[in-house]
């Protein structure tokens, strides 16, 4: 018997689900795969015509992406909540630093210029709420078959497919293609309002978001700074994870360096602070930045760091080391 969904008026916000990084990767016929996007997480709600964009930290977005909104605007279908990801591609694949020109504009005519340069998409994967129905009850599979009769997917707003139990091949060819990795979700997964193991990270690059906490004094050429002072929370406690000196353009150094010289204080703020840095400016920890790296080292520091962009749709509060957790009764096969 097919449970029928609770009717409720639509709320103000709702809490993403969000997937766990495994230990490792695995095909399963009871979980799904999906493509990986390396973007900014998107709530789109859609009420009497009226469309809001919203970050996975509350943060309206409807200015930064105006072409989403008119796409969701021109929809048939209103009164919903579904789930997805803004992308900007390039050569097939998102990426995220290409995004980050279009991250915190506010300025109408800069966006407008923009949005000719860096060709956007939503790509959509769940629905949450329907018509006064609360969907997230319902299996995963039958969520996305409401979803994509929902709309009428264009360039603009796209329906993320999946591929059903076959995780291996799924994710050797996310690699091969240059993606960020695979999201597995269990196929008859309700909608949970947090980080579940019914949804999994397989990754193939090493990506994940740190919080700044100091800079270095710039050298040679290079102006406003040298690298970044980066760090995770754990307990509540700032902790050091190393430095990044690779990935900024001179815009990203004038811009990022603004940022940084307003947050300046006199402190370390990591609770481990490497007494052997020298040139240091420190700052309070508030800036939450993508950065992509080789590895783990045994020291906990990371390795061979490259900055990918800012994020303002986390808080930094809520930065942890991602460590890969092993899923009980699944294993490689």
């Amino acid at each position: 018997m097919v449970k029928k969904s609770k009717k409720i008026a639509q709320p103000d916000f709702v809490p993403p689900m969000l997937a766990t990084l495994a230990d490792e990767y695995f095909s399963s016929d009871e979980w799904i795969y999906e493509h990986k996007f390396d973007g900014v997480r998107c709530l789109a709600f859609k009420e009497n015509g009226t469309v809001r964009l919203m970050s996975r930290n509350k943060h309206t977005m409807n200015n930064e992406y105006p072409e989403i909104v008119t796409a969701l605007k021109k929809q048939k279908a209103d009164n919903f909540i579904i789930d997805g990801e803004i992308v900007a591609t390039k050569k097939g694949f998102s990426d995220f630093e290409l995004l980050q020109s279009r991250i915190n504009l506010k300025d109408f005519e800069r966006i407008q210029a923009k949005i000719k340069d860096v060709p956007i998409a939503l790509c959509v994967f769940d629905i949450i709420y329907k018509n006064g129905s609360d969907m997230r009850h319902l299996p995963l599979l039958e969520r996305k078959a409401i979803l994509k009769k929902l709309l009428a997917y264009n360039k603009l707003v796209l329906f993320t497919e999946h591929v059903t139990g076959k995780g291996i091949p799924f994710f050797h060819k996310a690699c091969h293609s240059k993606w960020e990795g695979v999201i597995a979700k269990k196929a008859d997964s309700t909608y949970e309002g947090r980080r579940s193991r019914s949804w999994l990270k397989f990754k193939c690059i090493m990506q994940q978001e740190l919080v700044i906490g100091g800079f270095t004094t710039s050298r040679g050429l290079r102006s406003d700074f040298g690298a970044l002072l980066v760090g995770y929370f754990e307990k509540g406690k700032f902790k050091y994870a190393g430095k990044v000196g690779t990935g900024f353009s001179q815009q990203t150094l004038e811009l990022l360096g603004k940022k940084m010289r307003a947050l300046e204080i006199k402190k370390c703020p990591f609770i481990d602070c490497d007494a052997s840095l020298k040139g240091v400016h420190w700052i309070k920890p508030k800036l939450v930045a993508e950065i992509g790296f080789a590895q783990w080292t045994r020291g906990g520091k990371l390795r061979v760091g490259r900055y990918k962009g800012l994020r303002t749709d986390k808080d930094a509060q809520d930065v942890v080391k991602e460590i890969p957790k092993a899923i009980p009764g699944l294993k490689n096969r």
